[in-house]
């Protein structure tokens, strides 16, 4: 499992690499529903709008974007899911 930089662990990762828009937004959705509330997910993607997406859906869902990095062409996020939502 990776760590930011801020030391994160998460419960869960997924491996959205190589996956075009919308599907790494829709794997974190379906992934996150199985994780615990307050349980955290990493998030793997190579699609350049997962940026802008991951950003979006974490301020429209309640859950919290803990943080987000770019490592050259991949980007990973990590998603705290909120307590008692609808992912």
């Amino acid at each position: 499992m990776s760590e930011p930089s801020t030391g994160l662990q998460p419960d869960g990762v997924l491996d959205a690499r190589g996956l075009p828009c919308p599907l790494p937004l829709l794997k974190a959705k379906q992934a996150l529903t199985g994780l615990a509330a307050g349980q955290l997910l990493e998030v793997r993607a190579t699609d350049a709008g997962s940026w802008r997406d991951m950003g979006s859906f974490t301020d429209q869902s309640g859950h919290t974007m803990e943080a987000r990095e770019q490592r050259e062409d991949e980007y990973v996020f990590w998603i705290r899911k909120a307590g008692d939502m609808r992912s």
